[in-house]
């Protein structure tokens, strides 16, 4: 007898096909040809061997269909663990770099200022202590303190809850939280004596005695009585014929001091001008102070003027930074000055030395009464791109912000590419940058003159500054995804980013020499940014349609009397 053809069985029936065996599998067969088929393989070899090898692809198929993340193959694991060991001497390579930039900006600028104001008569007091916790700006402060402290509790517990959020399964863990932090925010501010007065003329009466902090605010404000405490002015014009027991805080236009002051004055105007008795140091960034013949101040004087006039007494020495400086009066310490003239009158007296550094020779009349020779310095500007200082600071903050930038990528991977993104529609984003640049600091100075309003104010300054610093990362991204492609991953974003600063870093001393074309640059290029970063944050924030995140077209209405199932009605 000779064998059965291929297609059929030992015993003279059909082999199963494919198709029905793949049907089997994903059990779409009927029940009675599902049990004809399971018979039939077990006594058929060909079909039970064909029907477990599509038994095992469906398996493996519906296994690689629900898996989230594909296994890296073996070569790139590899190369994924050495390059997470290397990691670390990335990090310190950040480190040594963000501490050598904190050496360098602390040498060359904060311990040369320290020197001067300890050598203008500041005393041993370091220039941390001075400027912040004994300076006279924060006496009395106590509302402001209590709002960073706030501040800082609210942002460490919200760090705390994105670190801990994948380990808080149970609620009771996340609530022991919530009530730790209502518990820090809940305790007692400490009470502060002050009393605040406001209006088109705000004052203190002649014979009105205050004996805590007087905060003033108006178009004119007046201090004719006596205050215990300090004063502290906002407004257009503040004049002081009384007494103040404390210091006098003032961010005005004009100021006008004929009365006594037992503290210090601390400003930040327009002009001022000294007709009457300071008994501790005057500060003041304004562009024209005025010493006048019966002022007398019992310490220091720091100034950082266009204009200084010196006619009266200064109980110690003078710092001054300034344009044109006159003396005419008596100091007992030293003056130490900086600028473009300094004249020296026949009635000065000047017990100490005489530091001028400035770009003339300093003009003494004979008649002066000084104590020793002026000490003069010719100081000569001259152009910054010939200095190597001036290419150590660019490539120091260069380095600082690709830091910066490699910081914030590693945080926010996702939003810094939709910021790169946003930045290729160079119209919205410079016309967005324009507008949200100027008038975010604008609306932060609104809410700042209500209490109510002053966290927000403060918050949205903050977010200003950030968004600020962070305009030139996205910048040089944009840059980066222009010569290189966009980038998949954080690490090729960084490395986008990096070249385009360092493009930047190398422009910008190639056109430092023409002035407006620099800042024309520099301001291109922080609209630019910061205008790519409110677009993103905006698409971010937009509520997306439900047909869109669906990705199909609206569907066109049934007509009338058509069932679920798209027949007529009955």
């Amino acid at each position: 007898m000779s064998s059965p053809p291929e297609h059929f069985s030992a015993r003279g029936r059909e082999h199963l096909d494919e198709m029905t065996c793949l049907l089997y599998v994903e059990r779409q067969l009927e029940r009675g040809r599902a049990l004809e088929v399971s018979a039939h393989t077990q006594e058929c070899d060909a079909c039970r061997t064909l029907l477990q090898a599509l038994e095992r692809e469906s398996r493996l198929l519906t296994r690689a269909m629900l898996e989230e993340e594909e296994p890296l193959p073996a070569r790139l694991g590899a190369f994924r663990e050495r390059a997470k060991r290397s990691m670390q001497w990335v990090w310190l390579l950040s480190f040594g770099l963000a501490a050598s930039g904190v050496y360098a900006l602390y040498t060359s600028y904060v311990e040369p200022l320290q020197q001067r104001l300890e050598e203008a008569g500041f005393g041993g007091s370091s220039l941390l202590g001075l400027l912040i916790f004994q300076g006279a700006f924060w006496k009395g402060w106590q509302a402001m303190v209590s709002l960073i402290e706030v501040l800082a509790v609210v942002t460490l517990g919200i760090f705390a809850a994105v670190l801990l959020r994948r380990r808080m399964k149970r609620g009771s863990a996340m609530a022991v939280l919530l009530a730790g932090l209502c518990a820090l925010l809940a305790m007692p501010m400490p009470a502060a004596a002050s009393e605040f007065r406001k209006g088109e003329s705000a004052e203190v009466r002649r014979d009105e005695v205050v004996q805590g902090d007087v905060f003033l605010t108006g178009d004119r404000m007046r201090v004719e009585g006596t205050v215990k405490g300090d004063v502290f002015a906002f407004g257009r014009a503040l004049e002081v014929p009384g007494h103040v027991e404390g210091d006098v805080i003032v961010f005005a236009q004009s100021a006008r001091i004929t009365g006594q002051v037992d503290g210090n004055i601390r400003g930040f105007n327009n002009n001022i001008t000294v007709t009457g008795t300071v008994g501790r140091s005057i500060t003041e960034f304004c562009e024209t102070l005025t010493i006048e013949s019966q002022g007398k101040i019992g310490g220091s004087a720091t100034a950082f003027v266009n204009s200084f006039t010196m006619d009266g007494q200064i109980g110690r020495d003078i710092l001054a930074f300034s344009g044109q400086m006159f003396l005419t009066g008596s100091v007992v310490g030293d003056v130490r000055a900086k600028g473009r003239n300094l004249d020296i009158a026949s009635s000065a007296r000047v017990n100490g030395r005489v530091r001028f550094e400035g770009e003339h020779e300093p003009s003494v009349a004979s008649g002066a009464k000084l104590a020793f020779p002026v000490e003069y310095t010719h100081y000569k500007s001259r152009p910054e791109y010939t200095r190597s200082r001036y290419y150590f600071w660019r490539l120091l903050w260069t380095c600082a912000f690709i830091l910066y930038g490699l910081v914030l990528i590693h945080l926010f991977p996702e939003f810094s590419k939709e910021c790169v993104g946003a930045a290729q529609n160079a119209g919205a984003s410079l016309g967005l940058g324009l507008l949200v640049c100027i008038s975010l600091p604008i609306a932060a100075v609104l809410a700042c003159v209500t209490i109510v309003g002053s966290p927000l104010g403060i918050l949205a300054f903050l977010v200003w500054l950030v968004t600020l610093f962070s305009a030139q990362i996205v910048f040089g991204g944009l840059i980066g995804r222009w010569i290189l492609g966009p980038a998949q991953d954080a690490w090729g974003q960084v490395g986008r980013m990096a070249l385009g600063l360092a493009i930047i870093g190398v422009i910008v001393p190639i056109i430092h020499q023409v002035e407006l074309l620099e800042f024309l640059v520099k301001l291109a290029v922080v609209l630019w940014g910061f205008g790519a970063i409110s677009l993103a944050l905006f698409r971010r924030f937009q509520p997306p349609s439900s047909m869109a995140t669906a990705g199909v077209a609206p569907a066109t209405p049934l007509p009338a009397g058509t069932t679920v199932g798209g027949g007529p009605a009955a």
